[in-house]
């Protein structure tokens, strides 16, 4: 039986590759534009989750990552850290996101789940954590955007389902989804419509 930590590291992992399945099939300008009011696009949630990992699975174990970020800078653009430029390619950002994973992975290797460390950007009372904490708060963070990725891609171009060989999604034609949401949509309204 694996060992908590490789249980944690496997959730993580899990969650990466999820991140990463969204991209393809995708073409340059899908993977980048923006298809909700707040901007969430495809390689920019990649960019954000690696750029957050690289700080928690690093800085704050002592470990700092090869790369300093210039979307974290002081004059940077607003939310910078969640959309590919011009000057960034998919390719880089992907590079990028499994460059983070080495260096994430070899923290973990590292230390034992009681390991302390900081989070700078907590309230104080928070800051000391232990690997084990930033552990599951990362398994969180990166499904969490994995879930805002899963409906982008349903958004663009209806690719829907967990990852390639494992979907997870029933076995049904199309005509079965349209009959579905139309029921749904039925049950809703009758709430805002007590009358149907």
């Amino acid at each position: 039986m694996p060992g908590q930590k490789a249980v944690l590291q496997r959730y993580l992992q899990d969650g990466r590759d999820v991140l990463l399945a969204k991209l393809d099939g995708v073409s340059e300008y899908d993977a980048r534009r923006p298809v909700v009011p707040t901007g969430t696009n495809l390689l920019g949630v990649v960019k954000h989750v690696a750029s957050v990992e690289a700080g928690y699975l690093g800085d704050c174990f002592g470990r700092p990552f090869e790369q300093v970020f210039p979307w974290f800078a002081d004059d940077a653009e607003p939310n910078a850290d969640m959309w590919a430029t011009a000057d960034e390619s998919r390719g880089s950002i992907i590079d990028l996101y499994h460059r983070v994973w080495r260096h994430s992975d070899a923290t973990i290797d590292a230390l034992g789940l009681e390991a302390i460390g900081e989070v700078p950007w907590w309230p104080e009372s928070r800051r000391q954590v232990t690997l084990q904490q930033i552990l599951v708060h990362m398994i969180a963070e990166t499904h969490r955007h994995a879930g805002q990725m899963d409906i982008v891609r349903e958004i663009i171009d209806g690719e829907v389902g967990w990852k390639p060989g494992a979907d997870n999604m029933p076995d049904v034609d199309d005509q079965w989804w349209v009959t579905y949401r139309e029921h749904l949509e039925h049950v809703a309204r009758k709430f805002a419509d007590p009358s149907l």
